[in-house]
């Protein structure tokens, strides 16, 4: 005889989601962004249930300062965390950024491998000992919630890094990182290294276990997983895994591989994953950085069937060849909705379902642009409006903007463009000749405004298919060791080349401005 059991199944174990795009993602070059950026994206992730918000290096600039601090007066749930070296000096900076955050974080960190303590501290293993002590003590003095990490943890030798690790648990860190700090470890490896240093330090379930992997040799993803698959219970990721070199762990692979995956990774997160997609976007966006095609869960090809075997199975049951529906991370089933009989309510209405919250003299414009947009183009699809919205935002506050464009071009030549921008606020007009048609509209602008700047990179991609199709230009300016990326669409190809160079070179002289400024 048997009895039916009354027990509910066990809760899964909750892991922690540390997104770091604010501050180590835009430590990739040419993806810095502006204060207003900061602040909407921060505004974003707590939307989608970001646990942790790493808002930036107070200590690192008064516009990361500034940043941090906004941040942190703006949320509502997430805690807000600010990265601290092991000076007092950083350390109360980043206390006084993040004071006004519900939940403060102070995270502060020093090397611990022999490499980076002979060449870059150039300080013995006692003296790094004891600062690790005098910085976790003076930032619990602080905050409540401290997180220490052992920088290039994977390249420390095991009994030393222990050592390191239960001095700041003594000194009060509630959270310790273990950073693959330069890509260096496999999935084995680097479970295998949190597994034991859980095994081996005193008081190790007092705290929570984080992992930061970069992406050098494309493990982060999987080093993170077997982190957690071994007791870690936070993950340190960025959107569309953006960082340093190779980037971070993309917060949307780690949350969604638990998803997908729960038989065999049976642990959840808080993340909402349906804002997967508009997160990327949004990233994209500001960056300027364009997500691979190919690019797992929220790249353009990732749903997107074109063998005939493929196809035929898609038709038959989904299932055949999707192991997650597009609508779980925010991918509409259908794009072809909107056209140029569309009323300014249904253009809301389809705006909201994307995730855009415009209103006022911002809708407006956006809605003037889509009737334009409209007209030009026979079909009108969602990465059309994507494209339009974004670069209305992008544009927004720009003390250098387009007006208008003419462009001579062909084989009999010469290539001419004669261009009209508005420059804070007064219209400016040149004309000049180039090496082709886009050469020649890069000249004119530089006659408006000249710079330094050098073009290192030009790309064009089309946002949908047909030769009516817009293009996505983007740009990314190097000088001075300042690198700035724009990006902007338009169904004139060389319009969006305009408009992707003024997107860089309006955050170019910000930068610049701020550097003459420190």
């Amino acid at each position: 005889m048997t009895s039916k059991s009354n027990a509910k199944p066990a809760k899964k174990p909750h892991v922690f989601i540390f997104d770091t795009t604010l501050r180590d993602g835009e430590q990739s070059p040419g993806a810095s962004m502006t204060h207003n950026e900061k602040l909407e994206m921060a505004s974003l992730m707590e939307e989608m249930g970001v646990d942790i918000i790493e808002a930036g290096f107070p200590a690192a600039s008064d516009g990361d300062f500034a940043a941090v601090s906004a941040i942190a007066a703006q949320s509502k749930s997430a805690i807000i965390c600010g990265l601290a070296r092991s000076t007092p000096a950083d350390i109360d900076r980043c206390g006084e950024a993040v004071r006004k955050s519900a939940r403060p974080r102070i995270h502060t960190f020093i090397s611990t491998s022999e490499v980076h303590m002979k060449h870059k501290l150039k300080m013995g293993p006692n003296a790094v000992l004891e600062a690790i002590g005098r910085s976790v003590t003076q930032a619990r003095n602080l905050v409540d919630d401290v997180e220490w990490s052992a920088e290039d943890a994977t390249r420390t030798e095991f009994d030393f890094l222990c050592k390191c690790i239960d001095i700041a648990i003594a000194s009060g860190a509630r959270t310790i990182n273990v950073p693959d700090t330069v890509g260096y470890s496999h999935p084995h490896e680097y479970g295998e290294l949190i597994r034991r240093l859980i095994e081996n330090v005193p008081n190790s379930d007092k705290v929570i276990w984080s992992a930061h992997c970069h992406n050098d040799l494309g493990l982060a993803v999987a080093n993170s997983l077997s982190a957690v698959a071994n007791g870690a219970r936070q993950v340190e990721c960025a959107i569309n895994g953006l960082g340093e070199r190779a980037g971070n762990a993309a917060l949307e692979e780690v949350v969604m591989a638990m998803k997908v995956r729960g038989d065999t990774l049976p642990y959840e997160t808080s993340i909402d994953t349906t804002y997967l997609a508009r997160a990327s976007a949004m990233v994209s966006r500001i960056t300027g950085f364009p997500v691979q095609y190919n690019k797992a869960i929220v790249g353009k090809n990732a749903f997107a069937h074109e063998s005939g075997i493929h196809q035929d199975g898609m038709l038959k049951n989904a299932e055949t060849y999707e192991i997650m529906k597009p609508e779980d991370v925010g991918v509409a089933k259908t794009s072809l909705v909107m056209g140029k009989l569309s009323g300014r309510n249904a253009f809301r209405d389809k705006l909201e379902s994307m995730g855009y919250f415009i209103e006022g003299e911002a809708l407006n414009d956006a809605f003037k642009r889509f009737k334009d947009l409209a007209d030009r183009k026979k079909h009108v699809f969602d990465d059309d409006i994507n494209a339009l919205v974004d670069e209305q935002l992008a544009a927004e506050g720009e003390r250098i903007a387009f007006k208008r464009l003419r462009v001579v071009a062909g084989t009999d030549g010469p290539q001419t463009a004669e261009i009209d921008l508005v420059v804070d606020g007064e219209e400016k007009f040149a004309i000049a000749r180039g090496n082709g048609p886009v050469d020649a509209v890069f000249n004119a602008i530089r006659q408006i405004v000249p710079h330094q700047a050098v073009l290192e990179l030009y790309q064009v991609h089309a946002v949908t298919g047909g030769t009516d199709a817009q293009a996505t230009v983007s740009v990314r300016l190097n000088g001075d060791g300042i690198m700035a990326t724009g990006r902007s669409s338009d169904p004139d190809t060389l319009v969006a080349s305009a408009k992707a160079y003024l997107h860089a070179l309006n955050k170019f002289e910000v930068r610049k401005s701020k550097r003459k400024a420190a």
